[in-house]
């Protein structure tokens, strides 16, 4: 195709440049390389690549760094929030955020999770939730949803047995700390314009220290779920979203001027 047709409006699929040329080793139809791709662009639009930390733990997302061009910072499993908080307050112009799995974010980092969104640390933690442990063989995670299917629950998950599904993303909106707390997902390009737009959001609340964001994004794991792509997405349409709707589920975003007259530091 002659290029000089090609207008820079309908290049939908331009690669950001903080996205450089590394394979990904994310399974076919993960939801994972969409994400990253979303967290570029909001970087690049932002200009904040130079200013820009973020905080990848264990977990299919562990190799995180590896794709954006930013720094990272590696964290023990569960531990992302914990380092955010460090970083963040070493360098409060930095623009700082965790990318993390439900297994990560709401089982074993349960604890600071919840105790950094408290504290209001002025970060973004982009949740990814699957329902599963996908990178260790497809396990229970506190996510996967009653009757669904596991490595470790192989009949179902049962409340009596395996408790109810843990919605941690419902809890983080009580909390005093948070100011953004929001829920979605990138079946679609609809679905993938509002992820962005709630990412974008998220970080710059950090940036003008309003308070502690979560971004949820309820994702498919093909791969665990023993699906194609396309039916991994029905699947998570069919499922998930009835029992983790989407949207936003607080908003006290503050603006830039009162977060600066409330913190002088900033």
């Amino acid at each position: 195709m002659n290029s000089e047709i090609i207008k820079p409006e309908n290049l939908v699929y331009a690669k950001p440049s903080l996205l450089n040329d590394t394979p990904m080793h994310y399974c076919p139809g993960c939801s994972h390389g969409v994400v990253h791709k979303l967290v570029a662009e909001v970087v690049e639009e932002m200009g904040m690549q130079d200013k820009t930390v973020g905080i990848c733990p264990v977990g299919c997302a562990v190799f995180a760094y590896r794709y954006i061009d930013i720094d990272w910072q590696e964290a023990a499993h569960g531990r992302a929030l914990a380092v955010a908080t460090a970083v963040k307050r070493l360098w409060k112009d930095r623009l700082v955020f965790t990318y993390q799995g439900d297994g990560d974010l709401a089982c074993i980092g349960a604890c600071e999770t919840l105790h950094a969104l408290s504290r209001g640390e002025n970060v973004t933690a982009i949740f990814i939730n699957n329902a599963i442990y996908g990178m260790t063989g497809g396990q229970m995670a506190p996510t996967t949803l009653l009757g669904q299917k596991t490595s470790t629950c192989p009949y179902g998950r049962q409340p009596d047995l395996h408790g109810y599904p843990l919605n941690i993303t419902e809890l983080a909106a009580h909390l005093d700390g948070t100011c953004y707390v929001t829920r979605q997902s990138v079946e679609n390009v609809a679905a993938i314009r509002k992820a962005k737009a709630a990412i974008r959001k998220a970080f710059q609340a950090s940036i003008d220290g309003c308070g502690a964001s979560l971004v949820e994004i309820l994702s498919t794991c093909n791969s665990g779920w023993k699906l194609t792509p396309a039916q991994a997405n029905r699947w998570m349409q069919q499922n998930m979203f009835a029992k983790y709707p989407k949207g936003d589920i607080k908003d006290t975003v503050c603006t830039a001027e009162n977060a600066r007259h409330n913190n002088p530091t900033l």
